[in-house]
């Protein structure tokens, strides 16, 4: 009979990889979706659909990690997680199911996906924990490390799926007709249907729940409202607002951001008060967890938002200019991000297994640095960059996440009582998951900034190289610069906005459509006009924020170093086994070490004591 920590071990990563999937796979199919349900991605509206499509999920499931990690502390972890797998296969179901079209059926996809958000919460908060109760220490870090190659490899492996899924025609089944966008939300069916069951009839609590323990209304109120009006507010700074191409200025995104960031310094005022709080701030007197977790969230800062700005170079200004029709980019951009992938698939497990026996420190610490030095040698990369450099720069990338990720989860994971477990995990899930969402705006700031400065300038020059003199350079100039976020999401989607500016212009006093040849015409409407134009403004853009994630990065692995030796904490309900001697803990010189059980509170041999939780057991 298989032991039934590779029960876990297979479930978890089933269910991680799975919403991982989701997580990612629209940012490559969604020109496919909006062509699909009919959505214009020039209207105005349209704009909202798109950033609810883009963040929505992730915002959701920020929200509720930590809520989700208390949850199943208290009625059972493997409850709590199969939950979640029914409720995500559900929302993937009715994502299927989407009855309308037009703007109508995009808004009842952004519902459907933050239904799915809902169970991913459930899927991501209680994979460690279910993992750290079914595996013993030693080999805690190659499981976590596998996990964690679903979780982030999967974020990696949906950017491929949606580019091949984009690809496909639509099928025609008899009568029927399968447009291409259903079939990238049915791929998840079969699998949630699986793993469902599978979850329901093998996985079971190892640690009995604390159903004596009630929720913390007071706390969660706070915590969900804060974090969801804080994220919500940075979001909608990325819409425009009056006359600006971002939505700074707006009263009501301030309004959110203040009131969202008051909730939460009222928090961790309210956790100290509580009697079960369902935020366990004790744990950040721990060393270990503290490290790990804040240089995990700073490791999500520096690449989330990375990912789509290198997708949308590939997708809206690379692949044109080498000559790949805007309808192929989609596919294309996929199959050109596999070397990170590849990367991450290589060192994770290896870097886990290898953590087991040495410790995060060193491990996660190098790759952290690995990590900031693939953003640093970006800032040397041209827009029209040969592959082969930026490839192998890819996949350099993929395997410093892959070193840090594995053994830093383990190192939190280890660090806590088995009875916290559940509601650390979800901790742990959120600040990264946070990281994440914070990373896209920030990242996206910077770059539409640089595209407000620089845009213009830069289309007015290529205009003027194609003999379109004044007034009409300037017209058009001006209309692309007043709106760079409608720029970047056009080359994003696949399409060419040059059209829909030449239509805009035929209304504006001065415009001489006759100064416009057929010639010129078709050369501004070809595959790369518009991504010559665009790109040395989006390069400005793009290379302030590679310089901002390798000093986050770096920052990280700063964090990451001071985070001590390796320390494993036992319940004193543990029983004692024989552990095998690893080699020398990190700082130590010339020495073996056990890991030992030790009493609650206590380091083992060799580290210095932490202060005891005040918590009952």
């Amino acid at each position: 009979m298989v032991a039934y920590k590779w029960v876990v071990l297979s479930n978890t990563t089933i269910g991680g990889l799975m919403a991982s999937i989701n997580g990612t796979i629209l940012l490559i199919s969604i020109p496919v979706i909006f062509r699909g349900l009919g959505v214009n991605p020039f209207d105005a509206s349209s704009f909202a659909i798109l950033i609810w499509l883009l963040l929505g999920y992730g915002v959701v499931t920020a929200v509720l990690l930590v809520n989700a990690g208390r949850l199943a502390d208290i009625y059972g972890r493997a409850r709590v997680y199969n939950l979640g797998f029914a409720v995500f296969t559900t929302g993937s179901v009715l994502l299927f199911l989407t009855p309308n079209s037009g703007n109508t059926g995009a808004w009842e996809l952004v519902g459907f996906r933050l239904l799915q958000a809902v169970g991913a919460a459930f899927l991501f908060a209680n994979s460690a924990a279910l993992l750290t109760d079914a595996f013993p220490a030693e080999e805690r870090g190659k499981a976590l490390g596998i996990n964690q190659v679903a979780f982030i490899g999967g974020s990696l492996l949906g950017l491929i799926i949606g580019g091949v899924l984009a690809a496909i025609p639509d099928l025609h089944l008899g009568g029927l007709t399968l447009p291409t966008w259903r079939i990238v939300f049915v791929v998840n069916v079969p699998v949630g249907l699986f793993g469902t069951v599978w979850a329901y009839y093998r996985l079971r609590d190892l640690h009995p729940p604390r159903r004596g323990e009630r929720l913390d209304l007071a706390g969660n109120a706070l915590f969900a409202g804060g974090l969801t009006l804080l994220l919500l507010g940075l979001t909608y700074t990325l819409l425009p607002y009056g006359s600006s191409s971002m939505g700074w200025g707006s009263p009501y995104v301030w309004g959110a951001i203040g009131l969202g960031v008051a909730l939460l310094a009222a928090f961790p005022f309210v956790e100290r008060r509580v009697a079960e709080p369902m935020f366990r701030l004790s744990l950040f007197r721990r060393r270990a967890f503290t490290a790990g977790a804040l240089a995990a969230f700073l490791g999500s800062l520096a690449r989330g938002g990375m990912m789509l700005l290198l997708i949308i170079w590939f997708q809206g200004i690379w692949l044109p200019l080498h000559g790949y029709s805007f309808s192929s980019t989609p596919f294309w951009s996929g199959v050109y991000m596999i070397p990170l992938l590849a990367g991450f698939l290589v060192a994770g497990p290896l870097s886990g297994h290898l953590s087991d026996r040495q410790g995060a420190r060193t491990l996660a610490t190098v790759g952290m640095m690995i990590a900031a030095t693939t953003f640093f040698l970006f800032l040397l990369v041209p827009y029209n960059f040969s592959y082969p450099a930026v490839g192998g720069l890819l996949f350099v990338q993929g395997c410093g996440m892959g070193m840090f990720a594995a053994p830093n989860a383990a190192a939190v994971m280890n660090a806590v009582p088995a009875r916290h477990r559940g509601v650390s995990a979800g901790m742990l899930a959120t600040l990264q998951n946070a990281g994440q969402q914070l990373s896209l705006v920030f990242f996206f700031t910077i770059v539409i900034g640089g595209l407000a400065g620089g845009l213009s300038s830069s289309v007015g020059s290529a205009l003027a190289g194609l003999g379109v003199g004044s007034p009409d350079g300037p017209i058009l100039a001006g209309l692309a610069q007043a709106n760079p976020t409608d720029s970047l999401f056009a080359a994003f989607l696949g399409y060419n906005p040059v059209g829909t500016l030449l239509e805009v212009a035929a209304g504006v006093p001065g415009w001489d459509p006759s100064q416009i040849t057929p010639a010129v015409t078709a050369r501004l409407t070809s595959t790369t006009f518009f991504p010559g134009a665009l790109a040395p403004a989006f390069l400005q853009g793009l290379r302030g924020a590679f310089l901002f994630a390798g000093i986050i990065t770096l920052l990280g692995a700063a964090i990451s170093f001071l985070r001590g030796e390796r320390y494993v904490h036992r319940d004193p309900e543990t029983p004692t086994r024989d552990e095998p001697l690893a080699p020398r803990a990190e700082g130590t010189r010339g020495t073996t070490s056990r890991v030992e059980p030790v009493p609650t509170g206590e380091s083992p041999r060799g580290t210095a004591p932490e202060r005891t939780d005040p918590i009952s057991p």
